[in-house]
Parts: C-alpha cells; sequence; structure tokens
C-alpha cells in the first residue's frame, strides 16, 4: 500500500509555508522532514499569474467579495482580522493596470471610530442595477470554539459587531448607500439580487436566517432561520449555512439549500419561503453526509448561477466537485460531470478545502464555465494529505491551484493547468473569481512577499482572453 504523506501539522499555514521551497516539519522524533516541490520545479502544464499590490498589508482570505462592473473594471474587498481596521474596496483597471483604493467598508457602514468589532469583510459577489454595485459586510474578527468559529467577543474597550449591512456602490459617484443592518445583527454570509424588481436576498450568519430587502419599500422582512440552528447550533442542532443564493430573473424567486439538501424557494408574488417538492441535492454521486456535523457543506450546493439562455440553474457540489443543472419549472436536477481537476479524478479523492470551491463563474461568452479548484501534491509518487478533519471551512493541506473550463455548448471539459506565481509560489486560499470583459480572470489568494503574507489581487490569461 502506498504512504500517505500527512501534512496536519501544516496549519494554519505559516508564511515559511508559503515559499518557493517548502519545508515541511514533522513531528518530534517523526519521519524526517519533507520539500515541497515550488512551480519552478513543477512538471505538468503551468499558468503564471501576474501579482498585484494594493497596499493593504492586513488583507487576509477574501471568500466571492468580487465583481466586474459595466465600466470593465474590477472591483473587490479585501478582508481584515484585525479589530481596528476593517476591510477596505478597490478597484482595478485593466486599461490603465492601476488600482483605486475606493472606500473603507466599515466607513461606509457608518462605524467608523465606533471601537466595535469592524465590518471586517464581504462575502458575497456584487451584483449590478443601474450602475450600483450591490454586496453586504461581513465579521472578521471570529472566536473559537471546540475548533469552529463563533462571533467574535470583543475584547475589554469594545463594543460587540453591529451586524451586517446591505450596501451599494455608485460606479458613477464613487459614494456609498446603507440599506441597514441585517436581522439579529449577525454578518451576512449571501446575498443575491432580483435587478428587475430591486429585491436583495440574504442568509446570515451563524444562525442560517433568510431575509430579504426591497428598495423600492425600504422594507426588510426576516423569514427566520431555515437550517435548525446553522452554525450557531451544537449536536444535533447544528448545520452548515448555504454559501450561494440564485435568482430566477423570469418571476424573482431565489433558490437556496440546507445541508440535508432540501431546497428552498423564495416565491415572489406570496412573499413567501417554503422547501421544493420533487426534488433535492441528496445524490449518491456527491458523496454520504452528516448534516449535524461540521467540517463540509453537506448535500448543500457550492456556488450557482442562472443562465438566461437555457433558464437553468448551473452549479456546483464543493465537496465533490459535480457540476450540475436545475430546472425549477420541473423541478428536475441533473447531475453532469465531475469538474475537478485530472489530478484530482486520478486520485479519487476530495479536494483540501473543506467546503469545495467558490470561484464558479459563467465566462462573457455565454457558454464557458471557469473554475478554479484544487490538485494534489505530489512527492516521490506519494500523495501529500492534509488533515484527516476539520470543524470549519479551511484548507487541510496544501494542494495546487487549476484552472478548469466547461463549455455548455460542447460538453468539452479541459484542465487548463496549475497556477502558480513568478517566483514559484502557489496561490492560497481561492474562493474569489472575477472574469474581465476580455476573458482575463482575477482572483484573491495569500501571497508571501519579504517574508509577509496577504491576501491581494492576481491575474492571468483565462481561455476566453481577446
Amino acid at each position: 500500500m502506498n504512504r500517505i504523506l500527512s501534512a496536519h501539522t501544516l496549519f494554519p499555514l505559516t508564511a515559511a509555508l508559503l515559499g518557493a521551497g517548502v519545508l515541511i516539519s514533522a513531528a518530534q522524533d517523526a519521519a524526517p522532514r519533507l520539500v515541497v516541490p515550488d512551480g519552478k520545479a513543477y512538471k505538468g502544464r503551468k499558468i503564471i499569474a501576474r501579482v498585484y499590490d494594493s497596499h493593504f498589508a492586513l488583507g487576509h482570505d477574501s471568500y466571492n467579495s468580487m465583481g466586474t462592473g459595466s465600466d470593465g473594471k474590477i472591483y473587490y474587498v479585501l478582508s481584515s482580522e484585525n479589530i481596528d481596521q476593517g476591510a477596505k474596496m478597490f478597484c482595478f483597471d485593466p486599461k490603465t493596470q492601476q488600482i483605486k483604493e475606493v472606500g473603507d467598508v466599515t466607513e461606509a457602514c457608518g462605524e467608523k471610530g465606533s471601537k466595535a468589532i469592524p465590518q471586517g469583510k464581504s462575502h458575497v459577489n456584487f451584483v449590478e442595477k443601474d450602475h450600483k454595485l450591490y454586496f453586504a459586510t461581513h465579521v472578521g474578527v471570529y472566536s473559537y470554539v471546540d475548533g469552529k468559529e463563533t462571533m467574535g467577543i470583543p475584547p475589554a474597550g469594545y463594543k460587540p459587531y453591529p451586524g451586517g449591512h446591505l450596501l451599494s456602490y455608485d460606479l458613477k459617484t464613487g459614494k456609498f448607500e446603507d440599506y441597514g443592518i441585517c436581522p439579529e445583527r449577525e454578518g451576512v454570509l449571501t446575498m443575491n439580487m432580483d435587478t428587475r424588481r430591486g429585491r436583495l436576498f440574504a442568509l446570515t450568519w451563524p444562525s442560517g436566517i433568510f431575509y430579504r430587502y426591497d428598495l423600492a419599500t425600504r422594507n426588510q422582512k426576516s423569514f427566520g432561520k431555515m437550517c435548525a440552528e446553522g452554525e450557531n447550533g451544537t449536536g444535533p442542532a447544528y448545520r452548515t449555512v448555504c454559501r450561494s443564493i440564485v435568482v430566477d430573473p423570469r418571476d424573482g424567486s431565489a433558490y437556496f439549500t440546507s445541508s440535508e439538501g432540501t431546497i428552498f424557494r423564495y416565491d415572489a408574488a406570496s412573499d413567501s419561503v417554503s422547501a421544493m417538492k420533487g426534488e433535492t441535492m441528496v445524490k449518491d454521486y456527491f458523496g454520504s453526509y452528516d448534516p449535524t456535523d461540521a467540517g463540509h457543506m453537506g448535500y448543500n450546493w457550492r456556488q450557482t448561477f442562472w443562465r438566461e439562455q437555457d433558464n437553468l440553474i448551473y452549479g456546483v457540489h464543493g465537496n465533490s466537485g459535480y457540476l450540475f443543472r436545475f430546472d425549477p419549472r420541473v423541478p428536475r436536477l441533473e447531475v453532469m460531470q465531475r469538474i475537478t481537476s485530472e489530478p484530482s479524478k486520478r486520485s479519487g479523492m476530495f479536494d483540501q478545502f473543506s467546503y469545495g470551491y467558490l470561484a464558479f463563474a459563467l465566462g462573457p461568452d455565454g457558454k464557458t464555465i471557469h473554475y478554479l479548484t484544487g490538485a494534489p501534491i505530489y512527492i516521490d509518487g506519494q500523495r501529500l494529505a492534509g488533515k484527516a478533519k476539520t470543524a470549519m471551512g479551511e484548507a487541510k493541506g496544501l494542494e495546487d491551484l487549476h484552472l478548469i473550463t466547461y463549455d455548455l455548448k460542447t460538453g468539452r471539459y479541459t484542465d487548463h493547468g496549475a497556477v502558480f506565481y513568478p517566483d514559484g509560489q502557489r496561490p492560497l486560499y481561492v474562493n474569489a473569481m472575477a472574469i474581465g470583459k476580455d476573458g482575463m480572470i482575477y482572483t484573491l489568494p495569500r501571497i508571501t512577499a519579504n517574508g509577509k503574507t496577504r491576501s491581494d489581487l492576481i491575474a492571468f490569461p483565462g481561455p476566453l482572453k481577446k
């Protein structure tokens, strides 16, 4: 039997891991030190990314928090774990290659200088309507209980987190608008928008409260907890909260899931939410999950989008990496193909990020799915394994990052290879993606320079690059 090399002592990742030649220290009296080959030693297909500096040294792991504006610019939010400095929003102009800081997210919420836990991140993608980018804010300061992330307990002299906000950023005036705090002063984990009717939909963290906000009436309505006690629960009350809401623009319906596999539908006509009958996310191909157990997404879909060409929802199941499509009018869900990397397929194993990857989107041609996902690293023919178990969303071990595309017209799957920086580093903690109008791909991974690690913008050409 092949020996599997364990890297569970690696995490949380340190700057030493991120260098070009990574040394892995085993426990005392254990196996000898291992050297993880860097990108310069990698023999497969490679994509070399360009690294940018937003000059925000506190930048931390970003989830979603990106988008391509109608002006062709790339907008993104860099998170922060700092108690005194929250997240910041930036704009990258592909024409000039210049980055501009457009705002402090905590200040945009009217909370700058309040001595409260700040707005540490945005966990949602931007949605544009009438030249305004709509998004939401989330907490970035956590406490850890039994290995799980919980709402941050403020240190002496600081107030609790005031709650996540729905915001917009005007592309013409550069001004923010605040639409208020979410129910129970939780963070906003998931958001989407019905741009035709002006309604925003969101799920909160940690409890998984679903609510909607109507721009015309300024009315906010909560529908309560949709997944037991969410990630705030323990034992049988625990459920991982869904990370993607998808909107059917034809009738204003909004769809999301639970870790048990239930598909929920918000009905715009009745302004109500109910579990769909006749179809679920429970599929043998997706795996077998205990929804009360932490550290995985269960039967939740990981990321989704609506495709107007065929009026279908396309999504990826995070842990298994299977692509699926869902027709809500039937309803019927079809499993299409596993779109993990070629090395992952050959290994037969799940990728290292415990929830699966969020960087899944439709290209500007309307038919090419882009997906940034993991691939195992091999040392002397042996797969580098990570932690066997975790209680939260995190990378359980070190792995490569691959760009996958899937052509919805031809059914062609392509693994374009592994992404590296010019110095051989691997992009780590990649759960965000924006695709430029010219086909350039942007994401927000960890970058180490001069012994210090930050999350920041990188870019590389995709197959649609003009």
